[in-house]
């Protein structure tokens, strides 16, 4: 969409059957399980397009992208790798470093919140969220498979420094997206009727 489209009456939501069932089968990808092929510039590109469509109060755009192909994510694993002596269970730490460098590329979505009087901090966390859910979807809807993780790396100051995160910034997740070998297994599922209430 462009300037000269603002205004532009869009289409009504329809039924989609298609669309319902991805929704019902969603699942969350092994991030170490995610293997090539990946989505190419063009569908990245588009990915990204897709993922910008997300609520967002104030018209603020409180977030950004990065993306990360296997040169840029190796190199950020060989940097983190120091910092794992300092976690509380170093082991666990470097092993899930592995995360990083599985998938043929990962966007890394920044929470960037913008001053303003009318919506709060919280409010634009939420619509960065959005945004990384959108990202699963518009992948899923090119043929690929997703895992959105955050990790230790994503509060670690120094590697929050090493990702080029600003104060007032956060790590709303790392998009892993690539390809599964196996279909994934479903995992338990709330029981809605502890979850939901109903008011007249």
């Amino acid at each position: 969409m462009t300037d000269t489209d603002l205004g532009l009456a869009l289409p009504l939501p329809v039924a989609s059957p298609e669309l319902e069932d991805r929704l019902a089968r969603r699942r969350s990808a092994p991030a170490q399980a995610l293997t090539a092929p990946g989505p190419s510039a063009d569908q990245i590109a588009r990915i990204l397009e897709l993922g910008a469509r997300t609520p967002d109060h104030g018209k603020l755009f409180p977030w950004r992208f990065v993306v990360l192909g296997p040169n840029s994510r190796a190199d950020l694993t060989a940097a983190f790798a120091p910092f794992t002596a300092r976690q509380p269970q170093p082991d666990k730490a470097r092993a899930v470093l592995g995360k990083l460098t599985a998938a043929p590329v990962t966007v890394l979505v920044i929470s960037a919140p913008v001053p303003s009087q009318k919506v709060p901090v919280w409010e634009q966390q939420l619509s960065a969220g959005a945004v990384c859910m959108n990202l699963e979807h518009a992948s899923g809807a090119l043929g690929f498979s997703t895992s959105w993780i955050t990790d230790w790396y994503s509060y670690d100051l120094d590697a929050l420094a090493l990702l080029g995160l600003v104060e007032g910034e956060q790590v709303a997740g790392f998009i892993h997206i690539g390809t599964l070998a196996e279909p994934p297994l479903e995992r338990p599922r709330p029981d809605l009727s502890t979850k939901v209430e109903y008011r007249d």
